[in-house]
């Protein structure tokens, strides 16, 4: 684990805004472990005072700790199972918006990215347009062989590298001490939280790997005709500038404008729906931010997607995971969900399929006695996520991400149609991957993956057999010499031991003295 003298004091800092803002009024103190009851209290005591403490001060307390934590936070926006349903709440409010930089800066790192002047790059670049906190864009206008047009340039924040990778690392430090000090904290997972997000962030931050990502989703979505991506201006992309496309529609947030300019709102509801449903499914490939602000309508009615930089991916039988759980309960097959689940090996074999079946009719028939524009397909699996915790099903990342990306896309479709019926508008493109998939044609492509892995298998089975020789040969060493360890192995993992511990009462009294300090002054 990397460690940084400047992470405790840094952790200290964020601890005391959180509990100064009251976030951790809420809390029973008899739900946690021992360990972490002394930390809650010093935070409740540092909340007296503070007029109306809770979660609803959640969103600009993070927002004071800066960009790395905003990011955070709407990364913890979708992992109820790691913070729980009302922090999700809460986080989803987060605004990913901070003040612009000069145009002047953004100048000089597209000079900087291309080792040239500007006006040798574009014949125009304006102000800033929208800003966030890895990097802004600005509409500029280029000429080709192909005449003139306005494009968009995103141009990534200077400095922001230097500041994730800071903040990164204390994220990792305190991933690493809960994992240690507390018991629950380990089926969560939160060293691999900080890993998903690192990821996410690195990818965001090389405009060269968001580019890939939009011409790929571009080249699936190419014979769709109510879905579009805009194109990819290679020559001017690097990793500090993404150039590309300029949209000329209205954003999907602007309902009033929508309207007084003759669109069909609800058929544009469904559109969002099935286009994201039909991405998953059918590409395995799909847009992971999709809001109202990154989608718009464009003059033919087709919707349009921008920001590239967090995209999911989902393996067949993910797909097939999904598509089987989604049509079960539209036919509330509940057996078959359940039969699912341990198909694909997500739910150990110590329980019982009917237990798990009756858990999960659990959730589904209180949904058919709704009228379909109440029911939350997003809920729903909200709820299925909650119930295969019980069954000790372990998180699954790519699936988290998926159901996130559903709460918002079924978010902007009842923005545009709040009677929107969440399972009829589903259901064609559930069914169409069903019959394609699984029916007839699917068993034939299943056949031929197997005979290709059979294949493989075969190719390697010399190679498997020497390597299966060798372990068998040392396993008999071992048993006949003994394994011992080494004086100075056991003394460092004793040391190892010894050092989590001190660090972790090093970090309680950094806080416990930031409080004194606080109430000294």
């Amino acid at each position: 684990m990397r460690f940084s003298l400047g992470s405790l004091p840094r952790l200290a800092r964020a601890g005391f805004v959180l509990a100064r803002a009251g976030v951790f009024s809420d809390i029973d103190p008899s739900l946690l472990p021992p360990s972490a009851r002394l930390p809650l209290a010093l935070a409740k005591l540092l909340s007296r005072g503070v007029a109306s403490p809770g979660l609803a001060n959640l969103p600009s307390a993070i927002g004071r700790l800066g960009p790395s934590y905003v990011k955070l936070g709407q990364f913890l926006a979708t992992r109820p199972d790691v913070v729980g349903a009302d922090v999700v709440k809460h986080l989803e409010l987060l605004q990913d918006r901070m003040a612009p930089f000069p145009r002047e800066v953004a100048i000089a790192t597209v000079e900087a990215a291309f080792g040239q002047p500007l006006k040798t790059i574009f014949i125009e670049f304006g102000e800033p347009v929208a800003a966030a906190s890895i990097a802004q864009v600005h509409k500029a206008r280029v000429k080709d062989v192909n005449g003139e047009r306005d494009v968009a340039v995103k141009v990534l924040r200077p400095g922001v590298e230097r500041r994730f990778r800071r903040d990164l690392g204390d994220m990792y430090f305190a991933a690493h001490l809960a994992e240690r000090w507390i018991y629950e904290a380990r089926r969560l997972k939160p060293v691999e939280v900080v890993d998903t997000l690192a990821r996410s962030v690195k990818m965001e931050m090389d405009f060269r790997l968001e580019a890939a990502a939009a011409s790929e989703f571009a080249e699936n979505v190419e014979k769709d005709l109510d879905f579009r991506v805009p194109r990819i201006d290679w020559e001017r992309t690097e990793k500090e500038v993404l150039t590309l496309e300029w949209i000329d529609g209205t954003p999907l947030s602007d309902i009033p404008a929508l309207a007084s300019k003759g669109y069909d709102l609800p058929d544009l509801g469904r559109v969002v729906i099935q286009s994201f449903l039909r991405h998953a499914m059918r590409d395995g490939f799909f847009h992971a931010d999709m809001h109202q602000g990154n989608l718009f309508a464009d003059s033919q009615g087709r919707l349009t997607a921008v920001d590239f930089g967090i995209m999911g991916r989902l393996g067949f039988n993910e797909r097939r995971f999904l598509a089987e759980i989604l049509y079960g309960f539209i036919m509330r097959d509940y057996r078959r969900v359940a039969e699912v689940h341990f198909e694909a090996g997500y739910v150990p074999r110590i329980h019982k399929v009917e237990d798990f079946a009756q858990a999960i009719r659990a959730i589904g028939e209180p949904i058919h006695s709704r009228t379909a524009d109440q029911i939350s397909m997003a809920k729903l699996l909200t709820l299925l996520f909650e119930v295969t915790a019980l069954f000790d099903m372990k998180t699954r990342i790519e699936l988290v991400l998926l159901q996130k990306t559903m709460v918002v896309v079924e978010g902007v479709g009842r923005t545009l149609d709040p009677k929107l019926d969440m399972w009829s508008t589903s259901e064609p493109v559930v069914r169409a991957w069903i019959e394609e998939n699984l029916g007839p044609f699917g068993k034939l492509q299943d056949a031929g993956r197997a005979a290709s892995t059979l294949a493989r298998f075969a190719a390697n089975l010399p190679l498997a057999l020497v390597r299966a020789e060798n372990i068998v040969n040392r396993l008999e060493a071992m048993a006949e010499d003994g394994f011992e360890l080494s004086e100075s192995a056991i003394g460092k993992i004793g040391e190892a031991e010894a050092r989590g511990a001190r660090l972790g009462h090093i970090a309680l009294w950094i806080i416990a003295g930031l409080i004194l300090l606080h109430f000294l002054h």
